[in-house]
């Protein structure tokens, strides 16, 4: 997937003349942590976020240094820490270094970029001009729409063993030996794991393929370095049916 498939198309900005009340109510009347600052020309100049507001001399929360640290820093930070506190205009408390992303970047990229610059949303670009906007919350959107269930022609029980073996088998976690049953939908897993982690992990592989309606963990753990373990009555796996691939 891509930006475009996402993005929030209706883009709510603030000029850099805004002032900083009007960027604060915009932000809490549209239930949005963030706004592009646009100037007239159309073109990104800026966000201002919920983070710009954190350090505010109206709320008491501005910086305060110890004399001897302002001195080794110089009068030039203080300056600049004044103006983000006490600025009255959006433009002199906004981030001039845009993240962006183009409407064809892929969801993966656009993960590993807010991650790596620590932000909350990314304009997304059409040339010079914000045509939508990708927040954390879009994230959670896809995901939901996702994961709504979509009826599977093809999920009868031995469709449904094959994927979840293939999807245990694309895991490089994928322990050696483990038998996957299904009946009606329903999936029992039978195997020896080292960790419990592997375990969710395979459980999980399991829940993701359609069609499955429940999962039964009968996998039993294994001890690394003894090779001691345990097998609880119902972690054999009984005959397979006929019909079952092996």
């Amino acid at each position: 997937m891509k930006a475009h498939h996402i993005m929030t198309r209706k883009v709510i900005s603030v000029t850099p003349d805004a002032t900083t009340e009007r960027a604060a109510r915009l932000m809490i009347e549209n239930h949005i942590s963030g706004l592009p600052v646009i100037d007239a020309a159309g073109r990104l100049v800026g966000m201002v976020t919920e983070r710009d507001f954190l350090r505010r001399r109206e709320i008491g929360t501005h910086k305060r240094r110890p004399r001897w640290l302002s001195f080794v820093l110089g009068p030039g930070r203080d300056a600049e820490d004044y103006v983000r506190a006490a600025g009255r205009r959006v433009e002199e408390v906004m981030t001039p270094d845009v993240a962006t992303v183009d409407e064809d970047t892929p969801l993966d990229d656009i993960v590993a970029l807010m991650e790596r610059r620590h932000v909350k949303r990314v304009p997304v670009m059409r040339g010079s001009a914000v045509v939508g906007i990708i927040s954390r919350q879009n994230f959670v959107r896809a995901v939901a729409s996702l994961a709504r269930e979509v009826p599977d022609p093809t999920a009868d029980d031995d469709h449904i063993r094959r994927r979840i073996v293939a999807a245990i088998e694309q895991g490089q976690w994928a322990p050696i030996g483990i038998n996957v049953m299904v009946c009606d939908g329903v999936v029992d897993l039978y195997g020896a794991i080292t960790d419990d982690h592997v375990r969710q992990a395979i459980t999980v592989a399991a829940e993701n393929v359609a069609g499955v309606r429940k999962v039964r963990d009968h996998l039993y753990w294994v001890d690394p370095m003894s090779g001691l373990y345990v097998i609880e009555p119902d972690a054999i796996a009984p005959e397979a049916p006929a019909r079952q691939a092996g």
